[in-house]
């Protein structure tokens, strides 16, 4: 497996903390580049005025820094693409409809 996929997996641990969905099964990870420690990211929010865009950034970075080959978390805020509905992963709608929410 390289960096970037077991990033990706670590990136499903860390999840919205309004609801228990990963930031990867919401669609919020557009990007990931790793190189020589360093990992650039770019994340996009549901909506600009997210109350969790701080929560979810310190809850990234602590958890890729937990990866051996990670020295530096970098993240950018993207509203390019726009976040929609359709980003979200099958496994996250399943989860959404059990707590009632509509995906």
């Amino acid at each position: 497996m390289t960096v970037e996929a077991r990033l990706w997996e670590a990136l499903t641990e860390v999840e919205d903390p309004e609801i228990p969905i990963s930031v990867v099964h919401m669609g919020l990870i557009v990007a990931i580049d790793y190189a020589d420690g360093v990992v650039d990211l770019k994340l996009t929010f549901t909506a600009m005025g997210c109350p969790a865009m701080e929560f979810i950034q310190d809850d990234i970075r602590e958890r890729l820094l937990q990866e051996d080959e990670v020295d530096e978390v970098r993240i950018e805020i993207v509203w390019d693409p726009v976040w929609t509905r359709k980003m979200i992963r099958e496994e996250a709608r399943e989860t959404m409809r059990g707590l009632g929410i509509v995906a």
